[in-house]
């Protein structure tokens, strides 16, 4: 898909990967709807972009964005999201509310309201999910919400073959999501990339079409191990983390 002077829808875009992204797609012409829930931030990104910001929590509904549509946008990028770390008995359940309405809900009821319109664009949708998808102890919430966005993903691409699908599975980014999940990232090994580095890949899995990119690319071999033979994902987890 080409992007240069077509509507382009990016959720989570007042930092991280999202704000990154919107930069990307805007030096490929494209015209951008940005929403997050800093202003401050979400308007600093508009104006860099020439965008149309809007303000909006997407954990509480989606209906303030929909209204504030210009037009059917033919690209949705879904990089919304927040994270919680911790045991999960320890999780309240306003946390773990919170997880699935922004995470997984909010993305779900967006892309059923939008359908109709990308399937007459043949537009794209694009789900930033995460490696954590595959399960990661002490995230156990926050990898549900990843997997359950990308066995939604892959179904909706099964079910609107007129629009691409792209998952993305990245691994640590440095972005404020660490910040603000309850725990910092403390491994030495992997080193968490550039959100611009994210960015890129995206842009590039929405050029050719990729029906599901994975950054950094070597983690694609957790994923295979984990899709041939789960004990053993699992055992390997428990022992390196």
């Amino acid at each position: 898909m080409r992007v240069a002077d077509r509507l382009a829808l990016v959720t989570g875009a007042s930092s991280g990967i999202g704000a990154a992204l919107a930069l990307r797609l805007a030096g490929d012409g494209a015209r951008l709807v940005l929403t997050g829930r800093d202003p401050e931030r979400l308007q600093q990104v508009a104006e860099r972009t020439g965008a149309k910001a809007v303000v909006a929590d997407l954990a509480a509904g989606v209906d303030t964005l929909l209204d504030a549509l210009p037009a059917r946008p033919a690209l949705v990028v879904h990089c919304a999201g927040v994270g919680a770390a911790g045991p999960l008995e320890e999780l309240s359940p306003a946390r773990v509310d919170e997880l699935l309405d922004l995470n997984l809900r909010a993305p779900v009821q967006l892309t059923r309201a939008l359908l109709p319109g990308l399937r007459a664009e043949r537009g794209h949708l694009v789900f930033v999910a995460s490696i954590a998808a595959l399960g990661v102890a002490g995230e156990a919430v926050y990898s549900a919400t990843k997997a359950g966005l990308r066995g939604f993903a892959d179904a909706v691409r099964i079910e609107a073959p007129e629009v691409g699908v792209t998952t993305v599975l990245p691994g640590a980014v440095d972005t404020p999501y660490f910040g603000r999940r309850g725990r910092a990232y403390d491994r030495r090994f992997p080193r968490p990339i550039r959100a611009d580095r994210v960015a890129e890949e995206i842009a590039r899995g929405i050029r050719r079409g990729s029906v599901e990119v994975v950054v950094p690319r070597w983690l694609a071999l957790g994923a295979k191990v984990h899709g041939a033979a789960p004990a053993l994902f699992a055992r390997a987890s428990r022992r390196f983390g």
